[in-house]
């Protein structure tokens, strides 16, 4: 059988590596001499069984981080219309 090779922990160590410390599955299948694609499948059949678990908990400081990001990008969406209202409206009055 393909798949035994490799004990269940050291499968679990490598999608932890990957899931819980944001590293590239790249990078983790290097330094543990493995091929990255096998590394990947391991990662993927994880997020397939694991649907609920993204992996990515944010802290209080990125969550507040996150509101001003958007919030920014609210208002430079709202600049953005009006620039594009005020340049028409200046384009018909140079006709």
């Amino acid at each position: 059988m393909a798949g035994s090779r490799y004990s269940g922990e050291f499968k679990e160590q490598i999608v932890a590596e990957v899931i819980e410390k944001s590293r590239p599955v790249s990078e983790v299948a290097k330094a543990y001499g493995l091929v990255p694609q096998t590394a990947g499948n391991w990662v993927n059949k994880w997020c397939r069984t694991h649907p609920d678990s993204s992996g990515e908990e944010l802290t209080s400081a990125e969550l507040a981080e996150l509101r001003k990001v958007k919030a920014q990008l609210r208002e430079a969406q709202m600049e953005i219309e009006f620039l594009k209202k005020a340049a028409a409206f200046f384009a018909r009055e140079s006709r």
